[in-house]
């Protein structure tokens, strides 16, 4: 028996327990999180972090001034008072209400502040809510509230009313500023003049182009040209405003928003510890306005503005500030820019005045009508007639037919209400009633019903004075505080000091300021670049660092500035294995850190044979040749001067198809302009023949192609251009003759101009010009036949 009642006693739990299994839907933390999530994030969206565009307030400010207007009696409150009084509205405690209290009262609109209310400047907090009071504006008292144009809800707990947004007459978003961050959306909008708000909606009232730009409480130096009105993607950036006290000493007087003194004064020696700026002391003498006084060493003094410079750019004396303006509209977030969230204001103002015109309208004729039953009633003696009345709907009935042939003056028809008025008038009202001051009173809403009229006829104008009245009223003190400028970016590897020394170790192919037992360099700065050119023809920047590779073989390194002018490099290479010796002359332009660039061919086996930084004029060159079989002439000079200056792409001119045995410097060369330079080969070789062509730039090894002569020559040639040698004179440049392309397949002819000593004749110079001449004239002949041929073959 036992048995059994304990088996129906473990049946019965389990059937419990399917049955509510079968009752219950059970929901996954997954799909718990899918939907909750989004309620969550839609919640803190619209109640808490982002404006509303209507009145520019979050929830939690809109009841802080609520619940300042339900307890508004002229004189101040205590600020735990009021945040107690607020918490009947803001589910969210007290420690959100205060700290955005304090905000609100700190932009000294809306809110009188009395006690200490924190600094703006310094970033000192206010005192505790029991010894700081508060009370609205009245400026707050005459735009911001209206019960009878304000829409309501009830409040979270349904016990009091709270309104849905605030009747606002004035773009109050754009003045106090906002900033907000809620579930994958952030709001930013910046502070703007209350006097430039005004003027810009009068301006938009009278249909003409606005530019909102922000200003911002505590002052300094702005760029707007990246503002992008407040959108997403805009950009500000904001100075303190520096001043140059002494040759030894600066003076801050504005922060840049966002900031306070004692951040910029971190930011400031931290930057001196890093050794980036030199100072020798900071003082804050901030009181009422901003002082910090900087006190340089004396080895800085000389170029104060390069500090200064320094200060923006490794310091929070400049910041740059990102603008997103998103506001709620229709209950969803919305991105807008300044300009079109100021005119929904403007046009969101008329329509609350049209709205309170129309409410003081339909008031004035209520008071007209129940004036003129009054006078109708007592002046026609209609409460007479109710005497003989026995019953309520009689009196009722007879007033109403005593009325009746005065209905057509009324401009509403006349109720049951109207009439039970008319009762309660008392004996000693109709005894002492004057109709001289009724009448008076009646003329006197009329006219006030013709103004209102006329105001809603022309309700832009009566916006247009209504602002002009703010701004008359509210305006004074409040002129823009941050300077309009525009600056360049400051760059901080121009402005920073020297605070480290490079080493480089050209054997292991290393470079950096820890290499300390290495072969100094120079100095320089952890912001800086360098630039290193190899002896395989290659170059690389890249930043420095305490111990970086950057290859072996080094020709030259050097810091790397782009901001300098532009270096221009020498250099003479081998083509690869046994190739031709190229010379070229280059900049380095615009490059990529870390990025390898070949300044040769790029052909396997090429070196660098000589490498210098350019000076004006170049210098000269002489070249040594490795000798070879039938190599008569191992050495010349060449002049740098004679190479155009081209990009580092650019291959370079042959300047020996033998190969180089070494290249040193023999001195500076003469400068020659390049057009000059033609124009004197021209006038010695072929005055007249501008057909033959310059030495190219690159040999060309294809087939079918005219190559130069040979190195085994006809021994009667050989002794021509050896006698064109000995006539030539001595000032002439060491230059090849250009090929001249023949009419047939003939080999073109060289002339060599020999210019050393050996080679001058013994005989007078009218001899040497004579023979000049000779020369000059047969190489012309000769081109004018090869002309004459080539033109009967064409034909």
């Amino acid at each position: 028996m036992t048995k059994k009642k304990n088996q129906e006693e473990q049946k019965a739990p389990s059937q419990e327990l399917q049955q509510h299994r079968e009752k219950t839907n059970i929901v996954h933390i997954t799909g718990m999180y899918e939907n909750w999530f989004i309620d969550y994030a839609s919640y803190v969206i619209l109640e808490r972090a982002v404006p509303h565009i209507n009145d520019g307030l979050k929830p939690v400010q809109r009841r802080i001034l609520h619940s300042m207007w339900d307890m508004e009696d002229g004189r101040y409150n205590k600020v735990a008072n009021i945040i107690g009084h607020c918490m009947k509205y803001h589910p969210h405690g007290d420690a959100s209400i205060g700290d955005a209290l304090v905000q609100v009262g700190q932009k000294e609109l809306m809110i009188d502040t009395q006690g200490n209310w924190g600094n703006i400047f310094t970033g000192d907090s206010a005192a505790a809510p029991r010894y700081i009071e508060a009370r609205l504006s009245k400026f707050a008292l005459e735009v911001a509230f209206n019960p009878k144009t304000t829409e309501w809800s009830l409040s979270y707990d349904g016990r009091n009313r709270e309104p849905v947004t605030l009747p606002v007459k004035f773009p109050l978003l754009l003045a106090q500023g906002v900033e907000g961050i809620a579930v994958g959306l952030a709001c930013k909008i910046l502070p703007h003049n209350f006097i430039e708000l005004i003027e810009a909606s009068i301006a938009v009232l009278k249909k003409q182009k606005v530019n909102l730009l922000p200003d911002f409480p505590t002052g300094g130096i702005a760029d707007f040209s990246k503002y992008n009105e407040g959108l997403r993607g805009g950009r500000i950036r904001v100075r303190a405003k520096i001043e140059k006290k002494d040759k030894k000493t600066l003076v801050i007087t504005e922060v840049p928003f966002g900031t306070t003194t004692t951040t910029l004064i971190d930011s400031i020696l931290a930057a001196n510890d890093k050794g980036k700026i030199k100072v020798k002391k900071v003082e804050d003498n901030t009181a009422a306005k901003v002082e910090i006084v900087i006190l340089l060493h004396p080895d800085s003094s000389e170029d104060i503005d390069k500090t200064i410079d320094a200060l923006y750019a490794f310091t929070d004396c400049e910041v740059s500030i990102s603008p997103n303006a998103c506001v709620i509209i229709d209950d969803k977030p919305r991105f807008m820019n300044v300009n079109d969230i100021l005119e929904y204001n403007t046009n969101r103002t008329v329509d609350l005045l049209r709205k309170e015109l129309e409410i003081k309208k339909s008031e004035l004729e209520e008071e007209w009508h129940y004036s003129s039953l009054i006078k109708i009633f007592i002046e026609k003696r209609i409460y007479r007639n109710i005497e003989e009345c026995t019953t309520w709907e009689s009196v009722i009935e007879t007033i109403d037919a005593g009325l009746k042939p005065y209905r057509k003056k009324f401009k509403r028809e006349i109720t049951r209400d109207d009439i039970i008025a008319l009762t309660e008038i008392k004996i000693k009202r109709i005894s002492k009633y004057d109709v001289k001051e009724q009448d008076e009173k009646i003329k006197s809403l009329e006219e006030q019903i013709a103004e209102v009229e006329h105001h809603l006829a022309h309700i832009k104008q009566f916006a247009i004075n209504y602002y002009k009245e703010l701004l008359m009223k509210y305006g004074k003190g409040k002129e823009r505080k941050t300077k309009i400028d525009s600056f360049e970016q400051v760059v901080a590897s121009e402005v920073i000091i020297s605070n480290q020394k490079l080493y480089v170790n050209y054997e292991d192919g290393f470079a950096g300021y820890g290499l300390k037992k290495d072969e100094f360099l120079c100095d320089c700065s952890d912001l800086d670049e360098i630039i290193v050119f190899r002896g395989d023809g290659t170059m690389i920047v890249t930043r420095v660092d305490e111990k970086k590779y950057v290859g072996k073989d080094i020709k030259h390194i050097a810091v790397f500035r782009k901001t300098e002018p532009e270096m221009v490099y020498n250099m003479v290479y081998q083509d690869g294995k046994g190739g031709n010796a190229l010379v070229k002359r280059f900049t380095v332009g615009g490059t990529t850190r870390d990025k390898e660039y070949i300044l040769t061919k790029g052909n396997e086996g090429s070196k660098v044979l000589y490498f210098s930084i350019s000076e004006n004029p170049a210098e000269l060159l002489n070249v040594k040749l490795r000798p070879k079989p039938k190599l008569r002439k191992t050495e010349f000079d060449f002049d740098l001067n004679t190479i155009e200056v081209k990009g580092r792409g650019s291959i370079g001119n042959i300047l020996s198809r033998n190969l180089v045995a070494k290249i040193t410097r023999k001195g500076a060369g003469k400068s020659v302009p390049a057009g000059e330079q033609m124009m004197l080969e021209e006038k010695i070789i072929q005055p007249k023949d501008k057909k033959v062509l310059a030495e190219k730039v690159e040999p060309k090894k294809e087939k079918g192609k005219i190559k130069n002569i040979p190195s085994k020559e006809k021994k009667s040639e050989l002794k021509a251009n050896e006698a064109q040698k000995k006539i030539l004179p001595k000032s002439l440049p060491l230059k090849k003759s250009p090929a001249v392309k023949p009419v047939k397949d003939e080999a073109p002819v060289t002339l060599e101009w020999d210019l050393s000593a050996k080679s001058k004749p013994a005989n007078s110079k009218e001899k040497i010009q004579n023979e000049r001449a000779r020369i000059l004239t047969d190489l012309e002949k000769k081109a004018e036949e090869k002309k004459r041929a080539q033109l009967k073959m064409d034909m």
